[in-house]
Formats: C-alpha cells, sequence, structure tokens
C-alpha cells in the first residue's frame, strides 16, 4: 500500500454490528451465484470473512491482510478459511477467483485506476468483484480533522499522513465498464445512532483517525483529540436519550467479468 498502520481489533470491533451492516448489504446483491473459490481482500478481524463461508460451505476461502494483529485476531477463531498476510496492492491469486470481495479497505489503497483493472483480470469468466468502501469524505468528521490536521501547530507532524480516498461513481463507471459484462453501482447512507461518550471520536479511531494518531506523541494525541472533540460536538451533537446520530455514507459495486 506504500505505508503501513498499526490496527487495533479491539477499537475496530467497538461498532462492529453497524460496520457489519454494509458487508451484510453487499452480499444480499451477490443473488444466486456459487462461487468455489473465494477471497476477502482486506478480511481484517474475519467477521466479514466468516459469513463468507457461512453462505458458502464447500467453497475454499482465502482471507488476505496486511495487518498481523487483525489476522491473529481472525485465525484466534477454528476454520477453514486461509489466512495470508499480503499487502493488496502487490497481491496476485495465482489461480482465477470465482468472487473478490472487499469490504472497507479498497479506500485505504491508491491508484484505483490501476488497481481495478489488476483484479477483475484475475477473476475467472464470469467471475464477481464485490466492492464496498466508504464514501463520507466530504462529511465533517473527515473534513474537520484534515483542517485541525493542516493548522501550523500541527502540520509539521501531519503534513504527510493520507487520509482514504475514493473516486466518483461515475469514475468507477466509467472505468469498469468496457472490462466487465455487467456491473451494479449504488450509494447507501446508514443513520448510526451511536452511544456512549464521544461516539463519533470512538468511531474515527477505529479506523480514519489511526495514521493521524501514529505520527502524534501521547501529549500531541491528547491536545489533538481534544481540539476535535470540541469542534465534533456542534455539527453531531447529543440528543437527550444520550445518543448521537452519525450519517455514513458508502459506495458499492457488483462487478461480473
Amino acid at each position: 500500500m506504500g505505508w503501513q498502520m498499526s490496527w487495533n481489533p479491539g477499537q475496530y470491533l467497538r461498532f462492529a454490528g453497524a460496520r457489519l451492516q454494509p458487508a451484510l448489504d453487499l452480499l444480499a446483491r451477490l443473488g444466486e451465484t456459487e462461487p468455489r473459490r473465494i477471497v476477502d481482500l482486506g478480511c481484517g478481524a474475519g467477521n466479514v470473512t466468516r459469513l463468507l463461508a457461512e453462505r458458502w460451505p464447500a467453497a475454499a476461502i482465502i482471507g488476505i491482510d496486511s495487518d498481523a494483529a487483525m489476522l491473529a485476531r481472525a485465525a484466534s477463531t477454528p476454520s477453514a478459511i486461509d489466512w495470508q498476510r499480503a499487502d493488496i496492492a502487490a497481491w496476485r491469486a495465482g489461480f482465477s477467483p470465482d468472487l473478490l470481495f472487499s469490504n472497507a479497505v479498497l479506500h485505504w489503497i491508491p491508484e484505483h485506476r490501476r488497481l481495478l483493472p489488476q483484479l477483475v483480470q484475475q477473476l475467472c469468466p464470469g467471475g464477481i468483484l464485490a466492492v464496498q468502501m466508504p464514501a463520507n469524505f466530504g462529511e465533517p468528521a473527515h473534513q474537520i480533522l484534515l483542517q485541525l490536521a493542516g493548522e501550523a501547530r500541527w502540520n509539521d507532524a501531519l503534513a504527510a499522513v493520507r487520509m482514504g480516498r475514493i473516486l466518483s461513481p461515475t469514475d468507477y463507471e466509467q472505468l469498469l465498464r468496457p472490462l466487465c459484462r455487467q456491473i451494479e453501482l449504488w450509494e447507501t447512507t446508514y443513520w448510526h445512532v451511536l452511544s456512549g461518550e464521544d461516539p463519533v471520536i470512538e468511531w474515527m479511531k477505529g479506523t480514519t483517525l489511526l495514521p493521524f494518531m501514529e505520527r502524534l506523541d501521547a501529549a500531541a494525541a491528547a491536545c489533538f483529540l481534544a481540539a476535535y472533540r470540541e469542534r465534533l460536538a456542534a455539527v453531531y451533537p447529543r440528543s437527550s436519550d444520550g445518543t448521537t446520530l452519525f450519517p455514513f455514507k458508502r459506495l458499492f459495486f457488483v462487478v461480473q467479468s
């Protein structure tokens, strides 16, 4: 990927139910297909990979991730899934998968105009690439984070930090259409009802905040989070019942070769 982050499986899974729903929705769009060889690209702690195994118990399934801690968490539950550590940007199957499934990871990988054709071309004839990615980068939680990182007091440490990013739906359609016989592409906004202290920060700590926090020492990180918390409170107010409403848009596509 060009850089590596140290993921915290426990933090990521704090909102496991909310994070899982988009994967379930993507899985539901795959219809009656019966893949024999499945690869979960960016399998993380393996909760989505195990759903793939439950739906297609006769399939040979590989879970690919670059993070050792996530893979250790995935492998801690016995299964027939083959967990492999690899950088998705450089990964090659060595065979022709029937299904490449990727939930909430490809936005971390640059050069989608190169990456996606590379993935589609590995599929068997009639094979499927199914992808879900966050599309929330223009929303306040992400824009406030970028604004803070660009301020003079943080800029030296955080200038090189790259947030995940994606192309527009139109760009993906134009890129993928010539490579496949069929493409479905859609967006969904999930309105998450979060509870607890600073739930938006806790959500962001599991993913988007990681590369920012890794470049700050403990004192600087605490100061940065305090400033972030103050600005978020004005945009994501707490309701009288103690919950916080957090909208999150995601982009999906299903491509058949």
